[in-house]
């Protein structure tokens, strides 16, 4: 069946993305980085409220999907806390340094968190060949994997997308993701064969602060007078033409 997964960066998001008919929500922090992992409270207060799937992603920092031993086992421990909570899966991705599926630490993962299922985000498309690396992920028993095809956005990745879904063939759902809008979604339905997307579907929202300081800065961001949140109208556009699959 044909579904849209919102990438949320918070309760409020998620709460867009169920308000908009999506099937799930991919929850993570800091969308910058290409999302780290979300709070506990985060996801305590989504699986209290919400009736949406809650997969959170399982990354402990941005940046390239190699980890010191250290890192991997947060990554164990907030594993544990996703099961504790009942979220219906994890969202995880690890590389060797010669650009392979890690597969006997997904391996780890993946077992540690049963009864939840386990997808693969789009460390997959940072792999040094991504057909095999779509044999490995198959193997492990992966459920979904998120990817552009390689490419800077679904679209430029549409071809490698089609070839992908025709190698998948049933065995494993390839999701494309990276800068789907309501104005590309139906051609990539069209080019790609998918049935599943991935997008935040997110817009501005300006700060009602009256007074600001515009001589400090918190951090990197130009403007830190306003931030990001999914957009329930956007979702819900998204979701309709999504729904007309075949």
């Amino acid at each position: 069946m044909a579904c849209l997964e919102v990438c949320a960066n918070s309760y409020a998001s998620a709460l867009a993305a169920q308000n908009g008919g999506a099937k799930r929500a991919e929850f993570c922090d800091n969308l910058a980085e290409g999302g780290t992992t979300p709070s506990y409270g985060q996801l305590a207060l989504a699986k209290k409220n919400l009736h949406i799937e809650i997969w959170p992603i399982i990354r402990p920092r941005g940046g390239d999907f190699l980890y010191s031993d250290t890192e991997f086992e947060l990554m164990k421990e907030d594993i544990k806390i996703c099961n504790s909570l009942n979220c219906e899966g994890v969202v995880i991705g690890i590389l060797k340094a010669d650009g392979t599926i890690d597969k006997e630490r997904c391996a780890e993962l993946i077992e540690l968190a049963r009864p939840m299922d386990v997808a693969f985000h789009r460390a997959f498309d940072m792999s040094n060949d991504m057909d095999q690396a779509l044999e490995d992920l198959i193997e492990l028993g992966i459920k979904r994997v998120l990817t552009s095809g390689g490419a800077s956005s679904a679209l430029l990745g549409a071809e490698k997308l089609s070839q992908l879904v025709k190698k998948a063939n049933g065995r494993i759902t390839i999701m494309p993701g990276a800068g789907i809008n309501e104005n590309n979604i139906q051609q990539l339905i069209d080019q790609t064969g998918a049935t599943e997307f991935h997008a935040s579907a997110k817009e501005f929202i300006e700060s009602k602060m009256k007074f600001r300081n515009n001589e400090s800065k918190m951090g990197s961001i130009d403007d830190e007078y306003r931030y990001e949140l999914t957009s329930e109208i956007k979702v819900k556009v998204l979701v309709d033409r999504i729904n007309k699959v075949k």
